[in-house]
């Protein structure tokens, strides 16, 4: 019997289903490699995120970085020169110990968890002179931590792939001005081409960047209500060109420690925010500009009309190609589980071609955003699939923003945090220093909430007393609950 291929499930109802079986049914993974906490990507995902690389990277280039592949091994020697980066990832690192048949290396070598110790390494060869600063790179890359919290396709794994970013500057200003930059990249990416809501805040000292002296992450929120953390980035000042000895010469011909900065946008969990803020009930929707494919073509046959409509199909195709990806479906299948497909897969648009169409030069377009049809005349085609996908993309994110909008709430009391599930919580608050840690604990341990920090994008002033404690509130911080 074959498998039904409609998708109805509750998005909002039940998310932890919808998820599960999106990624299965749109094959976006396989979770059946016989490695826990590793999973296949599919060309759906690979697809999808190879463009996201692409915008992402091109944006990064026009702010000054260039690209830079490391070797994805990092000598123990250098994982262990920063004592709060070593006490930081050490428990996630896999080691590499031997080689051939069971020889032992004459240095274990991490399969690198994040590429600080990589670069900075390098960084102290290159960088000589003021006049090579600043000197700004990044890498794609995959990078490998023994999570043991469940993993979950795309949102917590033991492999990921992502980019970073690492700065160097001569001055503590400088470096600060990165942060913001990369906070605007961040918006650009993030909001502005992928269409997904979030809030930057200023971690607490207890759960910065390992190494870092301030940290600073994007955090959204599933349809679950649980908050995600996106891009972040850091603010190493010189904690890392001290042990590494990232130096430069000053117009005075004195030396000079670096200051250094890094940035680390998680694509594959930006894609897991991606599917799972923009799909509804029926799958997928993709973003035009990054869609794996924008446009999928399906002619309708009809027996001994065949040929006609198969040459205009293929003919539409050819066209379109020359400006958009394009799927043309010739799948031994029927109309009807054609079109369930392409909309659990979540492409943006689907083109309908049958003898009717054929004759008068039109097609039937799909727009897979609000389910709607309309004839278009095939001269008029490529104009009205760029202004279709242009407010597609534009709808997504209103939609997205329209329901971000509703996601914080202020709460004043502390037994009213229990009861709190699916929001940001605003609440006043002793201090993100290491003396609020304790009240930190507190929350986490009775309401399961976590202090995700204080906002970056605007000043907010406390006032009264902390939730936790009674003591006098210094922050006006965001709780939510974490993956």
């Amino acid at each position: 019997m074959q498998e039904k291929v409609t998708f109805n499930i509750d998005k909002n109802k039940n998310f932890s289903e919808w998820y599960t079986e999106i990624v299965k049914r749109a094959e976006l993974a396989d979770l059946r490699y016989n490695i826990k906490g590793f999973l296949v990507f599919q060309p759906f995902s690979v697809l999808t995120m190879e463009n996201m690389y692409s915008l992402y990277e091109k944006k990064l280039q026009e702010k000054g970085h260039l690209p830079y592949w490391y070797p994805a091994v990092i000598p123990e020697s250098n994982f262990l020169k920063e004592k709060e980066h070593v006490k930081g990832f050490s428990p996630d690192v896999f080691w590499v110990t031997s080689y051939g048949d069971n020889q032992k290396l004459e240095e274990p070598l991490a399969l690198r968890p994040t590429s600080e110790t990589a670069f900075y390494q390098m960084f102290s060869l290159w960088i000589r002179s003021y006049k090579d600063l600043p000197f700004k790179t990044y890498q794609r890359a995959q990078v490998w931590r023994y999570e043991t919290k469940a993993t979950r396709p795309f949102i917590r794994s033991r492999e990921f792939y992502w980019i970073e970013a690492h700065d160097a500057f001569s001055s503590l200003e400088e470096a600060e001005a990165q942060v913001k930059e990369d906070m605007e990249t961040t918006k650009e990416m993030l909001h502005d081409e992928f269409g997904i809501p979030f809030i930057f805040f200023k971690r607490p000292q207890w759960d910065k960047f390992a190494g870092a002296v301030n940290t600073y992450a994007a955090d959204t929120l599933m349809p679950d209500g649980k908050v995600i953390q996106q891009p972040s980035t850091h603010l190493l000042g010189q904690n890392f060109s001290k042990p590494f000895d990232v130096k430069f010469k000053d117009k005075n011909g004195e030396d000079k420690y670096c200051f250094i900065t890094c940035y680390g946008p998680a694509i594959s969990r930006i894609f897991a925010s991606l599917i799972s803020i923009h799909g509804d009930d029926n799958g997928l929707i993709f973003p035009f500009k990054i869609a794996p494919f924008q446009i999928v073509i399906v002619p309708v046959l009809i027996k001994g009309k065949e040929k006609e409509v198969l040459k205009k199909a293929k003919d539409l195709q050819k066209k379109l190609a020359e400006k958009f990806r394009v799927y043309l479906d010739l799948r031994e299948e029927n109309m009807g589980e054609k079109f369930y497909h392409w909309e659990m897969k979540g492409i943006p648009i689907r083109l309908e071609l049958g003898p009717k169409e054929a004759k008068s030069s039109e097609v039937t377009l799909f727009r897979r955003d609000t389910r709607k049809k309309e004839k278009v005349k095939l001269k008029d085609l490529v104009k009205k699939i760029e202004k279709v996908g242009e407010e597609l993309t534009k709808n997504l994110i209103k939609k997205a923003d329209d329901e971000f909008k509703n996601s914080i709430i202020n709460v004043k009391n502390f037994s009213e945090l229990k009861k709190i599930n699916g929001k940001f919580v605003r609440v006043n608050f002793c201090s993100i220093d290491k003396d609020g840690e304790k009240c930190a604990e507190k929350i986490e341990k009775e309401t399961e909430l976590t202090v995700r920090g204080i906002r970056s994008d605007v000043k907010e002033k406390a006032s009264g007393k902390c939730i936790v404690c009674n003591k006098e509130a210094k922050e006006v911080v965001y709780l939510a609950k974490p993956y």
